[in-house]
């Protein structure tokens, strides 16, 4: 790429609040500006503003801004602009359709069928991007080799048949019928088009011909196999390029020629630049943050010898989050990843969001400080703002006295005129204040009066009876900080990393205010903060390379036959970047490429892009890299375990070409002056003088010793009193940080602390450094056969004993943690996997008919798995192999998979139990083990405070503190509860008496499934974010008569109590409370398969409808959160064909909130297999609440290739032929509140779009693993 010597070059970040601009001048100085992004009265666009105001200040000429701009002037500009993710966020994109294979017009509704939070009921979901759906009636299929149905004709290729052309008659009118309507924007999405794309480009060149202006195809957006996350990018790619191209049509106009004969690149979201005419809407969504984080790697990687380092961004002024990632010397990239409630398929690097930054609310909840996830927004914004806001993060810094009014411009309040208020934050803060201290004083009363009356643990909960003003402050932003660290530990533990041997880059403009607590917490050493911090994202783009990735789909085993295949598609696709790159003017010694590999082990679904950087080829490899070595070593690394006798998979070949055209920053030694002024600042030892400096007035190779306050124009850093900042030759602050002085923690309770030990705790349970999770729990706080408490957000039974074993359920599996001089155990962490076969008279586990425990699968009562650190493989494979000796039954089918999944567990206690063994080397034993109690305490009074409010109301409507409710199974059985509440003490008896006695079936329930059913309803009617744990529990007291449903005999058959008769007892208690109308009732789970494989799955239904919402359609509900396998996956690797899975219209009950509809699910099978079915509510209907009707009940209905229609009911076993259909039929959810006759039918239409921005949400790798892990 040519050099612009003489000209004027530009970096411009367009965000949703400010817009930054980098400039480098002609004569190399370099200069940097912010503006509003928008402001219509001074101009219409903020880049061009920016542009204009440069060259206008520099070369003292006129460029009128009613005049489009001169570009003679300008060499290059880069841009990274976060119009698509605004159009995403607020569903303000172009009007699209979606064109997709008959029989799935709703795939992209129901998605994964998984809900975005466990205890949501109403289950928030944004809006599809879509307006309209054309279905197509085309089909390809996979060929198998083994499938004994008719082939089908014509053949394409040794991989595919095509079962249905394409009928473009049809389909052209589909099209005229669209466009009729005003929408001009088409996504298409065929099922197995990433491998074979012929009918997409037959419907993309008729869209086109036919007038459609943006036509987006998944096979061409993003070729990888998985339909839903294809779809959602396609969609994306429909939605937002429009929006884009209209953008970039407003930005050239302000320029003469339209920018012609000027490079303009925009930032993509892998972190890469591309041209303005390649910029579109599936890899734009980061465009913003990607900048950011390639100018912290750039400059911070390279100034602290090569430690790998964190890059912490914080906005200012209006920001509610804070984005996180990582690099060490090469960008860490995923290639799905939810944002603004898409999943999109495709490049994009690992930035995690976090629900903290400036606009973050605060609460008292409980006895616990919580910041965020709410946020103030906007408008109003923080109550400094003098809008009426609420208190935030912001506001605790100006409390304390870390931010500086004075040096604020004056832009707050009505007329945006006036400056910051102290005065608004210090009266919202004092009635905080008040209320806190309250809390602290009735519990203190309170706990000396009762004794121990409420709570073994009451008496801890006194603490502190009094806290000033300044410590709530400080305590808010110690939580904040916590609240920070926490995915900053999941993303470096998560794959191997010691999060302390790392430098924290800080960089937005709130960062450095909260840089070096966030840096002392986690141990690490060193800060780093670039002097275009406050514009790093501007400055980053001055620094990237252009870059041009190609991706083609793979299903080759990676092994020696293979190789010159896998060698001759990598030389091809290397050639297309290479070329590409050249064409845009980079000379062969400016381009380099990198290969990468989608590697997973055979039946596994965690693929990793794996590089082979640092693994040369050599004879047992392909030529670009021993990727074996690198897959096993990183597969190690993050999950724990390896599969040394599976085959590696390939599922695509990907090549990143990039084009080196970043700028070298120039060197500015500055003279300045000294202390500016001395103000006070709060810190954990009370008010201390604090320096304050301007950074642009100080002198390089300076020592600023804390605590002190530098400020800028974009940024204040705060200098904590342990702390050395030193400025670098480049005019960089770099800090180094010294150790905590106030670790030291007693065991009686601090509020604050009792918040931080709450992230702390949960933290280590969502460590994503193996596949499962570890939960970690004192021992000798069991309860019976209660849940322990486990600081988890999963609904599982609890288990019992302290002895290292596999319980009885798939399997928990608990480990010690030992410390030196204390005999037994200190700690217990577990980790939960369910694995998918375990033996029994079926395949997968699940028989619809078993009549005894035996019947289902191995049984563990206590089974100690390691014995002085070896893993007992022969006892626990006999174990697992036991059923075979009862009659009609197999061990496990699956042993090889069983035993990896089992060493994975293991893998993660022993990560569990190190994570552990930290926090008490960092508090000591005690502090540790009494925070896990209050903790517990804390979800104590949260439920109790939920029943003393609902027995109140309850009291003033109807008289009565008693509630009840019934329900039935569906062969009759009752389900019976009365429910008799306490209001003084916030206490209730749960009595299932006249419950049904135990079935002849697996329909029993151990007495831990109705405790997971208890405490998942009681954490939902809660309704704020605790940590569950057993202290839920200890205001319930809980009677099941023994010999009934739910306390059935030892060796009762119980599969169907986990998850059939576990979402009965949940409707009941929702029922007897009146919190919503039933749900689907059931996880409808159906299996199929042979002795050599099978395949288990659960189907979503409707959710019931609530005060206020209508029931989500398709989605799974209460006890469960699977994610359902993708189409093409399922084809792929099973001998079946899903014909249809769509909604099923009308399954939701009438009200006036409607329930969720069912689903409808087909599959038509290609070989013979044995079909289980395992389901309920198939007689009995889902109930509606306050005159809303019940939702439909399930059908479950086997459709043979001889034409013969049957009914199979709710639970059976039978062998399929060939051609043979299973057709599911989900229920539906209950209605709630009577229908309005008048206006029935009206709600759906005028049903508001759901924004994505009503509610914050995560983003990041952190996030979708905790997501996964739910799906379990």
């Amino acid at each position: 790429m040519t050099e612009t010597e003489g000209k004027f070059d530009f970096a411009i970040d367009r965000g949703g609040t400010f817009t930054d601009v980098f400039a480098r001048l002609p004569d190399g100085r370099e200069k940097v500006l912010k503006l509003l992004s928008h402001d219509p009265q001074n101009y219409k666009d903020a880049p061009t503003e920016g542009i204009r105001r440069v060259l206008e200040e520099e070369t003292g000429q006129a460029f009128p801004r009613e005049q489009p701009v001169e570009t003679s002037l300008i060499g290059w500009i880069r841009m990274g602009t976060t119009v698509a993710t605004n159009a995403l966020l607020e569903r303000q994109g172009e009007r699209t359709a979606l064109l997709v294979t008959k029989g799935f017009k709703d795939l992209l509704h129901i998605g994964t069928q998984a809900r975005p939070k466990l205890f949501d009921l109403e289950v928030a979901v944004p809006d599809v991007l879509y307006e309209e759906v054309i279905e197509v009636d085309e089909r390809v299929v996979l060929r198998q080799d083994g499938c004994q149905l008719p082939r089908k004709e014509p053949n394409t290729g040794d991989s595919l048949e095509v079962w249905r052309e394409l009928d473009m008659q049809r389909v052209e009118d589909d099209l005229r019928g669209v466009l009729s309507r005003g929408i001009h924007s088409l996504a298409v999405l065929l099922l197995h088009s990433y491998t074979w794309s012929a009918h997409e480009k037959a419907v993309g060149s008729l869209a086109r011909r036919l007038g459609f202006t943006q036509v987006s195809l998944s096979s061409e957006v993003m070729p990888m196999v998985r339909a839903v996350p294809r779809g959602y990018t396609v969609c994306a790619d429909a939605y937002l390029t429009p929006k884009i191209r209209q953008y970039l049509k407003g930005f050239t106009s302000g320029f003469r020629g339209g920018l012609e004969g000027v490079s303009v690149l925009f930032m993509q979201s892998d972190g890469g630049l591309t041209p303005m005419e390649q910029f579109c809407g599936s890899r734009a969504v980061l465009s913003g943050p990607a900048g950011g984080v390639v100018g912290y790697a750039i400059t911070s990687y390279s100034q602290t010898e090569n430690k790998p380092v964190i890059g912490f961004d914080m906005g200012v002024r209006r920001s509610t989050s804070t984005d996180v990632s990582r690099y060490a010397g090469h960008y860490e990239h995923v290639f799905e990843a939810t944002t603004a409630g898409v999943t999109l398929q495709a490049p994009q690097l690992d930035i995690n969001t976090v629900a903290a930054g400036g606009g973050s609310r605060l609460f008292f909840r409980s006895g616990m400080f919580v910041v965020g996830p709410e946020s103030a927004g906007a408008h109003p914004g923080p109550a400094c703002y003098r809008k009426g806001g609420p208190l935030t993060v912001t506001d605790a810094n100006l409390a304390l006295g870390r931010l500086l009014p004075s040096y604020f411009p004056r832009i707050f309040g009505p007329g945006e005129d006036e400056p910051l208020s102290s005065e608004e934050t210090m009266e919202h803060f004092q009635q905080l204040t008040c209320e806190i201290n309250h809390f602290l004083y009735t519990n203190q009363s309170q706990s000396s009066a009762n004794g121990s009356a409420h709570s073994s643990n009451s008496r801890v909960m006194s603490g502190k009876s009094e806290m000033s003003m300044e410590e709530v402050a400080m305590g808010f932003i110690r939580v904040a900080n916590e609240a920070m660290c926490r995915p900053i530990r999941a993303l470096t533990q998560a794959k191997g990393h010691d999060t302390s041997q790392h430098v924290l880059a800080c960089f937005g403009g709130a960062g450095g205010q909260h840089a070096c607590a966030i840096a002392q917490a986690l141990g690490m050493k060193t800060v780093f903060i670039h002097k275009y911090s406050g514009v790093l994202s501007a400055y980053g783009l001055a620094l990237a390379d252009v870059v041009e990735e190609v991706q083609e789909p793979c299903s080759l085993q990676y092994n020696p036959r293979s190789f010159s295949e896998l060698d001759h598609r990598v030389e091809q696709l290397t050639q297309r970047c290479t070329e590409t790159l050249r064409d845009r003017g980079f000379s062969s010694s400016q381009i380099t490429t990198e290969v990468f590999l989608h590697l997973r082990y055979e039946k596994t679904d965690c693929a990793l892009m794996v590089t082979a950087t640092g693994y040369p080829g050599n004879s047992r490899s392909c030529k670009s890299g021993d990727f074996r070595s690198a897959f096993t070593k990183r597969y190690l690394q993050e999950f724990g375990f390896t599969i040394p006798d599976r085959p590696i998979m390939v599922d695509d070949i990907r090549v990143r070409g990039s084009g080196k055209s970043g700028i070298k920053s120039v060197t500015n030694t500055k003279m300045g002056s000294g202390i500016l002024k001395i103000t006070k600042c709060y810190f954990e030892d009370g008010y201390l003088d604090t320096s304050v400096y301007l950074w642009e007035e100080l002198p390089c190779d300076h020592n600023i010793p804390g605590p002190a306050i530098i400020i800028d124009k974009n940024s204040t850093i705060l200098v904590e009193p342990s702390c050395v900042a030193h400025l670098t030759e480049g005019g960089d602050v770099c800090i180094a940080v010294g150790s905590d002085p106030h670790c030291l923690l007693g065991t009686e309770l601090n509020t604050v602390q009792l918040s931080i030990f709450s992230h702390r705790f949960m933290s280590i349970a969502g460590t994503p450094g193996v596949q499962r999770t570890t939960h970690p729990c004192s021992p000798g706080s069991h309860a019976g056969d209660r849940p322990i408490p486990g600081l988890d957000d999963h609904c599982n039974p609890g288990w019992g004993g302290l002895e290292p074993l596999i319980t009885i359920y798939r399997a928990l599996c608990p480990s010690q943690v030992f410390r030196s001089g204390v005999s037994g155990p200190v700690f217990f962490v577990a980790s939960r996997g369910h694995h998918a076969d375990i033996g029994g008279i079926t395949p997968g586990s699940m028989p619809p008919h078993s009549t005894s425990l035996q019947q289902e699968g191995a049984v563990f009562t206590s089974f100690k798995l390691v014995t002085a650190g070896v893993f007992q493989e022969e006892a626990v494979t006999e174990a697992l192999m036991a059923p075979a000796q009862y009659p009609d039954c197999s061990g496990t089918r699956n042993l090889h998979d069983n035993l990896s999944d089992l060493r994975a567990q293991v893998a993660a206690n022993q990560r569990g139990s190190t994570l552990v063994g930290e926090l008490i080397d960092s508090y000591g034993l005690a502090v540790v083990q009494a925070y896990m109690g209050y903790i517990q305490t804390n979800a104590e009074l949260a439920v109790r405070d939920m029943l003393k409010e609902f027995a109140h109301c309850r009291q003033k409507q109807t008289g009565s503190l008693e509630v009840e409710a019934e329900d039935f199974m569906d062969d009759g059985t009752p389900i019976r509860l009365r429910v008799q509440i306490n209001e003084n003490e916030g206490s209730a008896v749960f009595d299932f008496t006249g419950t049904g006695t135990e079935v002849w079936g697996n329909c029993n329930a151990p007495r831990a499934i109705t405790f997971s059913a208890l405490i998942y309803c009681l954490r939902c009617m809660v309704g704020q974010d605790i940590p569950l744990n057993q202290g839920c529990l200890t205001p319930i007291k809980v009677i099941i008569p023994s010999g009934s449903i739910l306390q059935p005999s030892q060796n009762a058959a119980v599969v169907g109590g986990n998850v059939l008769t576990s979402q009965r007892v949940v409707d009941v208690i929702f029922r007897a409370f009146e919190v919503c109308a039933a749900s689907q009732g059931c996880m409808n789970n159906v299996t199929f398969g042979s002795e050599g494989s099978g395949y288990y799955e659960t189907v979503a239904g409707g959710a019931g409808a609530g005060p206020g919402w209508t029931g989500r359609s398709g989605v799974h509900s209460h006890m469960t959160n699977t994610r359902i396998t993708d189409p093409e996956i399922l084809e792929k690797r099973y001998p079946v064909v899903l014909e249809h899975f769509s909604l099923r219209p009308g399954s939701g009950g009438a009200g006036e909130y409607r329930g969720g509809d069912g689903v409808i699910r087909k599959l038509l099978f290609r070989n013979k297999v044995v079909l289980s079915v395992l389901t309920e509510r198939r007689s009995t209907r889902p109930y509606g609440l306050h005159g809303g009707d019940c939702g439909a009940s399930g059908l479950n209905q086997l459709h043979r290739a001889d034409g013969r229609v049957l009914n199979l009911g709710a639970k059976t076993t039978v062998s399929l032929e060939p051609g043979d259909m299973f057709c599911l039929y989900t229920p539906g959810g209950g209605g709630y509140g009577e229908e309005d006759k008048q206006t029935a039918g009206a709600g759906r239409l005028l049903k508001k779009r759901r924004r994505f921005n009503d509610n914050f949400s995560e983003r990041g790798s952190v996030f979708e693993y905790r997501m996964a892990q739910e799906g379990v």
